[in-house]
């Protein structure tokens, strides 16, 4: 496994992220903690979990689920960099929540981080994730609530998901205004091959503001998995995102044209999609979110995957970036 830096700080976290999403809903538990220690044996440092992963009924499960192999011991927790995430309506039925618990303010924090650290079973969380903007609760609140969290030591560093540009330089300008506080070292955003508007602004802006890029959904919800070649072959057909964009001929042709150029060159589409952002100016690393262990397998042949400069440019061909802002969209 290699490592790097998340983002300004000392931090050294591989290069891969595991993420835990599927732990609890696709993934049973024993699973989940074979692939788990799988991931810490291949080197796997990075665990991405939230408050709300189990969904429904089970929001919660997914980190009730990495608290007991925590609790297995043998150093599980001493050698995972943990990062969970606060926002989301832990209601079970998804009804509106009770006033003050969701979202961001000082309140709904406190009561999040406990009762997150009470399912993980451990004292503390390394990184601690703003699952999304909250338009309603000013960053001075915010960051007043973390510091706390910093002190107490339930907290080690934050960060962002799902931020636009101009609120990462924000939260961080406030930061620094306020002083002693480190502000956001990371942002996890959607990002792979076939959603790459997060160059013209998002990642401008980590990058300024020294924070590590995490991308989520890496093949775009399997389309960049080699999902044409799966459905010729063995004839498993696209669900979710992926079937909706290949109802579309002009988005079907693209992502043959895909499949075409690695299997020109041999290369495994999955595998090349990881290795892609591995390749991307700011990007810590990819969070894979394997069901199975031989998914995180294959997820680790792309560390070590070197991507020609013919494959790098037929792929810039196929999946043009949006370009520099604000050239982009303006003169």
């Amino acid at each position: 496994m290699k490592y790097t830096q998340l983002g300004r700080t000392g931090l050294k976290v591989s290069r891969l992220v595991l993420g835990t999403m599927n732990f609890g809903p696709q993934t049973d538990e024993a699973d989940s903690h074979a692939i788990m220690d799988a991931a810490l044996d291949a080197g796997i440092n990075f665990f991405d979990t939230a408050n709300v992963y189990g969904w429904g009924e089970n929001k919660g499960r997914t980190e009730r689920i990495i608290g007991n192999w925590f609790a297995k011991g043998g150093d599980r927790r001493d050698k995972v960099v943990l990062a969970t995430k606060v926002y989301g309506n832990m209601a079970p039925d998804d009804s509106e929540p009770w006033p003050n618990h969701n979202k961001l303010s000082a309140l709904n924090i406190r009561r999040a981080v406990d009762a997150s650290l009470k399912r993980l079973q451990t004292d503390y969380i390394d990184v601690y994730q703003f699952h999304h903007i909250d338009r309603a609760t000013p960053f001075e609140e915010i960051w007043q609530a973390i510091d706390v969290l910093i002190q107490q030591g339930k907290i080690l560093y934050v960060g962002s998901s799902n931020f636009p540009g101009y609120k990462i330089a924000q939260a961080n300008e406030i930061a620094a205004r306020r002083g002693g506080t480190i502000g956001l070292v990371s942002e996890q955003c959607l990002y792979n091959l076939a959603e790459r508007r997060a160059e013209m602004e998002v990642i401008p802006a980590a990058q300024d503001y020294g924070l590590g890029v995490i991308p989520w959904s890496p093949l775009h919800g399997g389309l960049l998995g080699g999902v044409i070649k799966k459905e010729v072959e063995g004839g498993r057909r696209a669900s979710g995102r992926a079937a909706d964009t290949l109802a579309d001929p002009a988005a079907r042709a693209q992502i043959q044209a895909y499949e075409d150029l690695l299997d020109k060159h041999g290369l495994e589409p999955g595998e090349t999609a990881l290795a892609w952002l591995l390749t991307r100016p700011g990007v810590t690393g990819p969070i894979v979110g394997p069901r199975t262990a031989e998914q995180l397998t294959s997820a680790l042949r792309a560390v070590e995957l070197e991507l020609s400069d013919e494959v790098l440019a037929g792929l810039d061909e196929i999946f043009p970036g949006p370009g520099p802002s604000p050239e982009a969209f303006a003169w």
